[in-house]
């Protein structure tokens, strides 16, 4: 019954679009097959670094190249290729030199089993393999987990199942998550709550929190809320009389000078689609987080 309940709830949420949903469908589940064309393989290589570097820009002197070349070549997995961008200095400087040892269990159980931990034993376990044995023991013990080979084997790319109803999902990870997870268009190193751990208070107390909209005013996220038929302020390149797809940033933590220029508050832009992925990247470099992206 309560799986039924979450998967009605997931079906029916009215906030599907502002919470990001709509990009876990069906589609969404990346295989290479022994079949493989070179367009599927680079596909396969762009899912597993949004995956797993928690849809992190990624610029092209940071790709693992050689990684790459053995996958193409049949010598490893996307298992392994997994394991390979997780132990990499990449993942490294991006989630665990930064954040707590909380923090950055929390962030492997999102990136590598796609979902959150579900009680405090678990999440106390991997905290303590991480202080005992050392960064590659807690790496390994996620994607050598039998539930990580009955989830994608050697061939999928990690997703999240927690919005999901499989065998095995439990119902207090679909509201965890989104503790977790803030928006297709944000990523785990741009959230407004910082390098603090998430769910530290309810693995503790055994409890799940309410859902906030990415654009809602709760307490945890920290930032002013800004109505979504608020007319924002600019719009960068066109209006949407030139163009049909035309998108609404919603940002926050730009405290650097330059446009747009942000303090301990939110803004909101229009962006053209054509410059949409320009602009999020100079976001992201000015120090500024992206905390949603809808059409305007």
């Amino acid at each position: 019954m309560g799986n039924l309940m979450v998967g009605l709830e997931v079906n029916n949420l009215a906030a599907a679009g502002p919470l990001g949903l709509s990009a876990f469908d069906a589609s969404s589940r990346l295989e290479l097959r022994p079949d493989w064309t070179e367009d599927e393989l680079q596909t396969v290589f762009r899912g597993v670094y949004r995956q797993v570097l928690g849809n992190d820009y990624v610029m092209k002197s940071e790709r693992l190249t050689s990684a790459e070349s053995l996958l193409r070549q049949g010598s490893i997995t996307v298992r392994d290729f997994v394991r390979a961008v997780a132990k990499s200095d990449l993942y490294k400087n991006k989630f665990f030199y930064s954040n707590s040892n909380q923090r950055f269990v929390e962030l492997n159980f999102k990136h590598l089993l796609g979902r959150p931990p579900y009680d405090e034993r678990e999440w106390a376990d991997h905290t303590g393999l991480v202080e005992e044995q050392g960064y590659d023991a807690e790496i390994d013990s996620h994607i050598d987990s039998d539930e990580y080979q009955n989830k994608f084997g050697n061939n999928v790319v990690p997703y999240y199942t927690g919005f999901k109803v499989e065998p095995g999902v439990r119902t207090v990870g679909f509201t965890r998550l989104f503790r977790l997870y803030r928006g297709y268009a944000s990523n785990d190193r741009g959230q407004i709550g910082g390098i603090s751990p998430r769910l530290t208070r309810e693995l503790g107390q055994n409890t799940a929190s309410n859902i906030a909209r990415p654009s809602g005013g709760g307490s945890s996220w920290r930032h002013t809320a800004i109505p979504q038929d608020a007319a924002p302020r600019k719009a960068l390149g066109g209006t949407s009389e030139e163009s049909g797809r035309v998108y609404r940033l919603e940002v926050t933590g730009i405290l650097q000078p330059g446009y747009p220029k942000v303090r301990r508050s939110s803004n909101a832009i229009l962006v053209p689609y054509e410059q949409l992925s320009q602009k999020m990247q100079e976001i992201v470099k000015q120090g500024g987080r992206i905390v949603s992206v809808s059409r305007a």
